[in-house]
């Protein structure tokens, strides 16, 4: 299945925007997470992650159009990012995917990659 096919399957914009509004719907009252938001509004940094996640998963590549390389790490490096703020990102994470109700192998897959990309992120060991 190529990324395109994925997109479409998962349900394209409307599903990870989605995702994104939950997830952050979380984050907004986090006592981990919300400190490294420094904006006051979170849709910025919901918009950006949505548009993310759509060109990585097949979609449009609005967020390289805008934003070029996406560059995680160095973009998250301002912010100590250790084993309790990837644990508190995955379990808000891990209640927006499920809330979407996708077929197993897709749900699957995308929560390999916000897995794998989560524990990246990581730039402190405590």
């Amino acid at each position: 299945m190529t990324d395109a096919d994925f997109f479409v399957r998962a349900g394209g914009e409307a599903t990870f925007r989605l995702l994104v509004e939950r997830f952050y719907a979380g984050v907004a009252t986090d006592e981990v997470l919300r400190p490294l938001y420094p904006e006051q509004d979170l849709a910025p940094a919901a918009d950006r992650l949505a548009l993310f996640l759509i060109q990585y998963w097949g979609g449009p590549t609005t967020y390289s159009d805008n934003r070029g390389h996406p560059r995680l790490r160095m973009r998250h490096a301002p912010f100590v990012i250790g084993d309790v703020e990837r644990d508190a990102w995955l379990h808000h994470m891990r209640a927006a995917l499920d809330s979407l109700e996708l077929e197993p192998e897709l749900a699957t897959r995308i929560w390999d990659y916000l897995a794998l990309a989560a524990d990246s992120m990581r730039n402190s060991r405590f």
